[in-house]
């Protein structure tokens, strides 16, 4: 598991709040859930492989989910 949060001065285009984030939970040399934002593809989550988007409204809340969504895939967090 690997979690990274920097607050930025400019929002990350499209997403219009002051963090870049980047969480990963994955097993042997694979991603299975993970939540990112990144230039031109605003807040999005990885589930199985599939990529979808995701409707950021906190820190508290983007960490609830993305450790829900670990428990899920059979993780502890």
């Amino acid at each position: 598991m690997e979690i990274k949060v920097w607050r930025v001065p400019d929002s990350v285009k499209p997403s219009r709040h002051e963090y870049k984030y980047s969480l990963f939970y994955g097993r042997e040399g694979r991603r299975i859930v993970g939540f990112d934002n990144e230039l031109g593809k605003d807040d999005h989550l990885h589930i199985a492989g599939a990529e979808r988007p995701y409707s950021f409204t906190s820190l508290d809340r983007l960490l609830a989910d993305f450790f829900a969504e670990v428990r899920k895939a059979g993780g502890d967090p």
